[in-house]
């Protein structure tokens, strides 16, 4: 598979330098593709499927997806092994991830950005 909403280099940047260098591109792909397919989900905005629309959506759109879609990614691999950070950095990471992931999907479930991201289907 591939990525969409963003690339391993964004979710290793939001992993930070000490996650475990086990965690190969192929794993990064594969929990990019887990966090696609979630927000895909949890958004469900009738006749719109963000991964096979996102070419067209507009720039900012594209950002908020590629935040949500990296903070995810970079909370499994931190995940993967918390001893690579040290307990306060990890929860420290998981926490700021976290926080970026759950504003990002609130602001994409707001009235106004499905209506926007509607517009491209019609």
């Amino acid at each position: 598979m591939t990525e969409t909403f963003c690339s391993i280099a964004d979710a290793k940047l939001k992993a930070g330098a000490n996650f475990n260098t086990d965690v190969t591109d192929s794993n990064f792909t594969t929990f990019i593709n887990q966090a696609e397919s979630y927000i895909n989900n949890v958004i469900k905005i009738p006749g719109v499927n963000l991964v096979a629309d996102f070419t067209n959506m507009q720039g900012d759109v594209k950002r908020i997806l590629q935040d949500a879609a990296s903070s995810h990614a970079a909370m499994a691999v931190i995940n993967y092994d918390i001893d690579s950070y040290g307990a306060s950095q990890a929860q420290t990471m998981l926490d700021f991830n976290f926080q970026r992931f759950t504003d990002a999907i609130a602001l994409l479930k707001n009235k106004r950005t499905t209506d926007f991201l509607r517009s491209f289907n019609s």
